[in-house]
């Protein structure tokens, strides 16, 4: 009886540890999962809903689950946080290939998260530390746009703010300075909520740090009002009507492609409708006509029935048209964007330069051959980059070129600019993706781009959603999705150019050197305390 109860009384002295532990364990879920849905919140600011306001509370909590933790904890708060942002973001990646190359890519692009967290984390223990934090996300930012294969910077801060109050920043110092006011902003407030909780407690807060969190919301939020006056629709160098076709294609999918002869007569069709239209002085009659990307993947200058068809489609709305091909030259491939006047046939080329991986080239082919035969069957040969910014001639009119994909890139759209575009155009091919939200995502980058650089946007796509953007990135005329239409309007030329397109890269260098600022103060901060405690 003694032993029993020896080990009765063991029993009821271990059970009350055990509780805690457990609780303890929980309690250490609570920032893994707060994080994880804090990527998640700001996944659902992006569009196509105009919840832009949500990402200020998800980089708030952001901000929370890293203040104050070592780096390691951010790496991996930093990974679940980018998890939970980019994989329902990216999910259109896997519409037609399978869940394999969606979860492939979020696995990959979530690194970059993680050390942008264990950055915050680091700096998070400075005075300011909002300012720092948000200058790290967009280090982050800046290297996710550039590697690997040349970048993929889908899902930047600014492509989730074209509804926002944020969104004039991008005519004062591009997407960088944008993205960077909205993160500091959220920062800003998960600091302020932090030092009102501690006032509530102790009734003592630093007047100095009550300040900065303060300063931190309403300078991003001032500076947004007063670069109002950069944004403006008037025009410059006088109007152009513009007239944007989408034929739509016959079937949804990646076989899209083999229907090729179809997708051409379709635009040629819809472009012989508004022509009819035109005559009996329903629309207007437009200046110029832009086709959308791989409206005509049968080469015209090696078939000559495709070359007539074009032609035929010109002549019939008596202007010149903005046809997207695919040409092979010297054996070559190229994504091409070709100008074909109704008398002199084609007249100038742009050949795409930011081709897309794992769409339009395939890097490691031997490698993702050997996991999967059908992904390397998908891209047979690979296209070749163009050198040269896409800038048409259309009579008075010039027209920068931005093919689909490269609108995701500053350098792409901005040196269209910079070689003298007055009207930026978007030509796109979301048929692959089906419905999914990635047509709403890019449609948003064409519109911080309207903004950015003061610039009508237009976005002609094979089927939908085809746009027409004002300078002040407001869609002024829209397409259905997998329908055929046509858009016409008069636009404004303009010739200024904002600040952000005069600076350029500048921006985005000065907010680098702000984080590589910040980062050093924290290291060199740990280096001393390490040292002063005897480590």
């Amino acid at each position: 009886m003694t032993v029993t109860a020896t080990s009765v009384d063991r029993q009821d002295q271990q059970e009350p540890s055990t509780a805690p532990t457990r609780g303890a364990r929980l309690l250490r879920l609570v920032p893994a999962a707060t994080a994880a849905l804090s990527g998640v919140l700001l996944y659902v600011s992006f569009p196509p809903r105009t919840l832009w306001w949500l990402a200020l509370p998800a980089f708030a909590l952001f901000g929370w689950v890293l203040r104050g933790r070592g780096w390691k904890a951010g790496l991996g708060l930093g990974y679940l946080f980018g998890l939970g942002f980019l994989l329902p973001l990216l999910v259109w990646t896997g519409v037609e290939v399978g869940p394999g190359p969606w979860i492939a890519l979020v696995v990959i692009e979530a690194i970059f998260v993680a050390l942008v967290g264990a950055g915050v984390a680091a700096v998070s223990k400075l005075p300011a530390w909002p300012v720092w934090g948000a200058a790290v996300w967009i280090a982050g930012e800046a290297a996710r746009a550039r590697v690997p294969f040349r970048g993929f910077p889908w899902g930047k801060i600014a492509f989730g703010q074209a509804d926002g109050v944020f969104l004039p920043l991008a005519a004062l110092g591009g997407t960088p300075v944008l993205g960077f006011a909205v993160v500091l902003c959220g920062f800003g407030l998960c600091e302020a909520v932090r030092l009102g909780l501690r006032w509530r407690r102790t009734r003592e807060v630093r007047r100095s740090a009550a300040a900065l969190a303060l300063i931190s919301m309403a300078v991003p939020v001032l500076s947004a009002v007063a670069a109002r006056s950069l944004v403006s629709d008037k025009a410059e160098t006088g109007t152009a009507t513009v007239a944007v076709i989408q034929g739509n294609v016959p079937r949804l999918g990646l076989d899209f492609n083999s229907q090729r002869r179809a997708v051409l007569d379709f635009h040629a069709r819809e472009t012989e409708r508004l022509a009819a239209e035109v005559k009996a002085g329903k629309k207007a009659q437009p200046d110029f006509v832009l086709w959308p990307e791989n409206s005509s993947d049968i080469d015209p200058f090696a078939n000559p029935d495709a070359a007539a068809v074009i032609e035929q489609a010109a002549e019939a709305i008596d202007a010149p048209i903005s046809v997207g091909g695919v040409v092979e030259r010297d054996g070559k491939l190229y994504n091409e964007q070709i100008l074909w006047d109704p008398e002199k046939g084609a007249t100038q080329t742009y050949d795409k330069r930011q081709v897309q991986p794992f769409g339009e080239f395939l890097p490691m082919r031997s490698l993702i051959g050997a996991i999967n035969d059908e992904w390397t069957s998908m891209v047979r040969q690979d296209f070749s980059r163009g050198s040269e910014p896409g800038v048409f001639d259309f009579g008075d009119a010039k027209v920068g070129l931005a093919t689909c994909y490269e609108a995701a890139f500053d350098w792409a759209v901005r040196d269209t600019v910079t070689h003298g575009a007055q009207i930026i155009s978007v030509p796109s091919n979301n048929a692959t993706f089906d419905r999914s939200e990635m047509t709403y995502q890019q449609l948003a980058m064409s519109r911080v781009r309207a903004v950015e650089h003061s610039r009508t946007v237009t976005v002609p796509v094979t089927s939908g959603v085809s746009a027409i953007i004002m300078p002040d990135g407001e869609i002024t005329q829209k397409t259905g999705m997998f329908v055929a239409d046509s858009l016409v309007q008069k636009v404004p030329l303009r010739s200024s150019e904002t600040p952000a397109t005069k600076l350029g890269i500048l921006p985005e260098i000065a907010l680098l050197l702000v984080a590589a600022g910040g980062l050093g103060w924290a290291i060199g901060a740990g280096m001393r305390g390490r040292r002063a405690g005897g480590v």
